[in-house]
């Protein structure tokens, strides 16, 4: 492994650690995780909830404000997937 692909490595590890302990922070707080990922459409993302559910939903703006609508309530191995596919689990 080289010095460059070692910091890569390194600076990946940190920034999954503070996405956990966001996720964590929220949940304590009773607030839902979003997680975005590139192989949603645009203006789609995932909500997880301290329950542990997520839902996909579609944001989009109505004026100033966003708003959401819920596409989809995942079943637990679909939502156990997104979480691995994200490094949440």
């Amino acid at each position: 492994m080289t010095a460059i692909d070692l910091e890569i490595s390194t600076k990946r590890e940190k920034y999954i650690t503070t996405i956990k302990e966001l996720r964590l922070k929220n949940f304590s707080n009773n607030l839902p995780f979003l997680i975005l990922s590139d192989k949603l459409p645009e203006g789609q993302v995932y909500r997880e909830f301290p329950d542990g559910h997520i839902e996909l939903q579609e944001v989009f703006a109505v004026g100033s404000k966003y708003n959401t609508t819920v596409l989809k309530v995942l079943s637990a191995t679909e939502a156990d997937n997104i979480r691995k596919a994200n490094t949440l689990k």
